[in-house]
């Protein structure tokens, strides 16, 4: 996948590197540690800049972003409730509690979406969240488009500044993103304890 990567932004420069990482975003398979930090090496064998790069970057970002906000925001607070009416009984799920996580996105969200923009995998699936609890559109922008421009000058600049030696990023990379796989592992291990417990105390009551 790597090469057909490289040599799709090779040929189609800017556009190459929007339509790859607009694609990124809603298909998290496919690396912004290859795209980035190429696009930054490209800047170095090209007429490409690293402000052309960044912005085509940025621009794909928050495409994706958007696309999987609209997704979310066809499963916003009245389609869960409709899904807990008829299935809440069986998953332990009751509208108190999607009222509360509602609640909490609407007061943490915009932090949130900042902050996971910088996240691998997690900065891809935290748009579908943020539309289901009809988070302000312009308010989810401008987040996202922060913490995704933080992101995308950091890999895109560290691919310029190392040249053809681009790819020892996407090692370091891996490793941060097997720490957060890692991190998230536990915390579904966490979930999925707590929901068997829940269901052992609901049985015996």
């Amino acid at each position: 996948m790597e090469n057909w990567i490289t040599q799709f932004m090779e040929q189609y420069g800017y556009f190459g590197i929007f339509l790859m990482i607009a694609l990124e975003n809603v298909f998290p398979p496919i690396p912004s540690e290859v795209i980035l930090p190429f696009g930054g090496f490209m800047t170095t064998t090209s007429n490409l800049t690293l402000v052309g790069v960044i912005l085509a970057a940025t621009a794909g970002s928050v495409l994706g972003a958007l696309i999987l906000y609209y997704v979310g925001r066809l499963l916003d607070v009245e389609q869960l409730e409709k899904f807990v009416d008829k299935w809440g009984h069986i998953l332990l799920v009751s509208k108190k509690e999607i009222h509360r996580g509602d609640a909490w996105f609407d007061k943490y969200g915009k932090w949130t979406v900042f902050f996971c923009r910088m996240v691998p995998f997690v900065r891809s699936v935290i748009s579908i969240p943020a539309g289901m609890s009809n988070m302000n559109v312009w308010l989810f922008l401008l987040f996202t488009t922060l913490g995704t421009l933080i992101w995308n000058i950091l890999l895109v600049s560290l691919g310029a500044k190392l040249g053809e030696a681009w790819p020892k990023i996407g090692e370091y990379m891996s490793i941060y993103s097997n720490i957060i796989y890692a991190v998230l592992a536990v915390l579904l291990v966490m979930i999925i304890v707590w929901y068997v417990k829940r269901r052992k105390k609901f049985k015996q009551s």
